[in-house]
């Protein structure tokens, strides 16, 4: 189809669903699914068939200058966590959580998943030591990928953890220290020799993965939407942030020397170090400044494609819910995309943001509140064609798994509200998707358009 023809098409579908997001409320039957019209399907006029766009744009998600772009048009994200994708997957009787959640997910126009590639020595282990895996959970990895092209979402695959959760970098020592390694810190995962060997490892059995559903290899498929090395990597052994800096620039590296076709971020909070005195008035505590990480500095490494970054007042400055984590939550997130495109001049994900039920204070209005001013951060940016590329949300999770929340779960069938703020988003950043800037002279004329809409803050 002429791409200018498709743009103007994408304009009338979503401009009809935008419209029924500000005049319907969703509807949930008994089972548990949404009568609710998304962009990220067709619209119940008919009138554009969205997979036809989808199937012909899958490709690899690339940057361009401080943007996402895919088949040279812009790429905005409104996406979601859910790490436990893979271990529910390795089992029969629970791997219908994973379609569930993937579905409800496209349902309300989420597009990006961040979940992990890895579990290292743990319950249902992939990695049960190193290179040594369970071929069996390997397989439920391979449909997590498989599943989540069938509900269009794209996938940021973590690679290892900081923390002993599913292992992590505590488990890469106990079997360095097995192995006859002498080990004192956990901390020596970044800088022993061994240690890196077995990430290496890991990192190219996961990335020449062929996927047993799909034929596919993981380093050729555009469902992987990027790499990241860590989950939250720190190194407060070394507070100049030395250490982890060197892991940084020999893992990207080593990454793009294996797939140089996805994208590679790192994984970080977002914190300021001793590299960058000047910004470390926006960190949410001095402690912050002394956790081995540099927004800036682990950002300009060479294989590095786009930032990350954390978002948690409620742990970084105090449980007790109050406007203070709204205004921090502003202060930081703009901090970020200020840097993002002075000194990087790259896209940033806000990577993890939420709030606590378990949090003193804590109703599900406040709840709306955060997702609100993440959304109206990232739009701001959004509009200027700014470095704020997106956002996923800490967490998305199916009816019937409370055992496994964190106190930061959305279940999205018992939250109508918080469902039509995301959706309400995901239309317009779907919109800002649809405007083909890099190919197309519909661009201009459908922003002129578009503005009374997109730009209104009270929408």
């Amino acid at each position: 189809m002429d791409t200018c023809k498709r743009c103007f098409l994408l304009s009338l579908a979503f401009l009809m669903v935008f419209f029924e997001n500000l005049g319907t409320n969703v509807v949930f039957g008994f089972n548990g699914n949404y009568k609710h019209h998304s962009p990220h399907f067709s619209t119940s006029q008919g009138i554009y068939d969205m997979e036809d766009v989808e199937d012909d744009g899958w490709q690899m998600v690339e940057t361009k200058g401080n943007q996402f772009i895919v088949n040279g048009q812009p790429f905005y994200v409104n996406g979601f966590n859910t790490y436990w994708l893979m271990v529910m997957a390795a089992d029969q009787s629970t791997r219908g959580k994973v379609s569930e959640v993937l579905q409800q997910a496209s349902s309300v126009g989420l597009t990006v998943c961040r979940t992990w590639a890895f579990n290292d020595g743990q319950w249902r282990a992939l990695q049960k030591s190193p290179s040594v895996y369970d071929e069996e959970v390997f397989k439920a990895l391979d449909f997590v990928v498989s599943e989540a092209k069938k509900y269009k979402i794209r996938l940021i695959l973590s690679l290892v953890n900081n923390s002993d959760a599913y292992g992590g970098k505590p488990q890469y020592v106990k079997w360095g220290k097995a192995a006859g390694v002498n080990l004192t810190s956990d901390d020596e995962f970044f800088s022993h020799p061994t240690l890196r060997s077995y990430y290496k490892a890991h990192v190219k059995a996961v990335l020449n993965r062929a996927n047993t559903f799909t034929n596919i290899t993981y380093k050729d498929d555009p469902t992987i939407f990027a790499w990241e090395l860590m989950n939250e990597p720190r190194c407060t052994s070394d507070p100049s942030g030395d250490t982890l800096q060197s892991w940084i620039a020999e893992m990207a590296v080593y990454v793009k020397s294996l797939d140089a076709k996805h994208l590679v971020e790192i994984g970080v909070e977002g914190f300021y170090g001793p590299p960058a005195p000047a910004r470390a008035q926006f960190n949410p505590n001095s402690y912050a400044t002394q956790v081995g990480t540099d927004f800036i500095r682990n950002h300009q490494t060479l294989g590095v494609d786009f930032a990350s970054v954390h978002i948690y007042a409620d742990s970084w400055i105090s449980q007790t819910i109050s406007d203070a984590h709204l205004q921090f939550t502003t202060t930081w997130m703009e901090a970020h995309i200020e840097d993002a495109e002075k000194y990087l001049g790259m896209p940033v994900i806000f990577a993890e943001f939420g709030v606590s039920s378990k949090d003193p204070g804590y109703n599900s209005s406040f709840r709306d509140a955060l997702i609100s001013t993440v959304y109206k951060t990232v739009l701001n940016s959004t509009k200027k064609g700014g470095s704020g590329a997106g956002s996923l949300l800490w967490q998305l999770f199916p009816k019937g798994m409370d055992n496994m929340d964190d106190g930061y779960a959305i279940v999205l069938a018992k939250s109508p509200s918080t469902l039509n703020l995301i959706s309400l988003h995901s239309s317009k950043l779907a919109i800002f998707n649809s405007m083909c800037s890099w190919k197309c002279h519909w661009g201009c004329k459908k922003k002129n358009a578009l503005e009374t809409i997109i730009y209104h803050d009270d929408l």
